[in-house]
């Protein structure tokens, strides 16, 4: 028994790391540098995802606007849109589910600032109706999705696909990412 279970763990291993390879350098750094530009130019980063994409999301913004913040002379302004449960609740009973990130946007966004949507089918019906939205009104658009892609990686900007379909592995990756983008900022603060 111990044996199948190490070579279920060693597959999963070998699969999570062809996950990971399957990132792109030079399209992480064009992520820091959409950062960078935002912050100078004090633009809001706003970030949203469902289930697991949502608690890395929450994580994303934690790390971007306290960790990353810490490191430079002037603070990341980063909301996750994913963290207003009183507000997400009222939106989706009032007007729709795919309406719950949009609304927000609507009150907060403004021309210039960056949307990042986070979701492994990259067809979630709400972070579609967003990079839409956002497409339509000036802001700059990155999904992070998995390898089915979806509508998300149509629309944004800039599509970081991690090539794999299993949620855990492609969630994992997505973090990887994420925290990649503030330790950017951590590690080599430039502004």
């Amino acid at each position: 028994m111990f044996t199948l279970m190490q070579q279920w763990i060693e597959g999963y291993l070998a699969a999570q790391k062809r996950a990971v390879d399957s990132l792109q350098p030079a399209q992480l750094a064009g992520l820091i540098e959409t950062l960078r530009v935002a912050h100078a130019a004090d633009r809001q980063i706003f970030v949203a995802g469902n289930g697991g994409s949502a608690a890395n999301s929450s994580h994303f913004a934690v790390d971007l606007g306290k960790g990353a913040s810490d490191k430079l002379s002037r603070r990341f302004r980063v909301l996750s849109l994913t963290d207003n449960t009183s507000w997400i609740t009222a939106l989706g009973n009032d007007y729709a589910y795919d309406q719950i990130f949009v609304r927000q946007l609507a009150n907060y966004a403004r021309p210039g600032d960056v949307f990042i949507g986070v979701s492994v089918s990259g067809n979630s019906p709400n972070l579609v109706k967003s990079h839409e939205w956002a497409k339509e009104n000036g802001l700059r658009t990155i999904a992070l999705v998995g390898a089915k892609r979806g509508r998300m990686a149509e629309l944004a900007e800039q599509a970081v696909v991690v090539d794999d379909t299993h949620y855990g592995r492609v969630e994992d990756v997505q973090m990887h990412v994420l925290h990649l983008l503030c330790y950017a900022f951590m590690e080599n603060p430039v502004e």
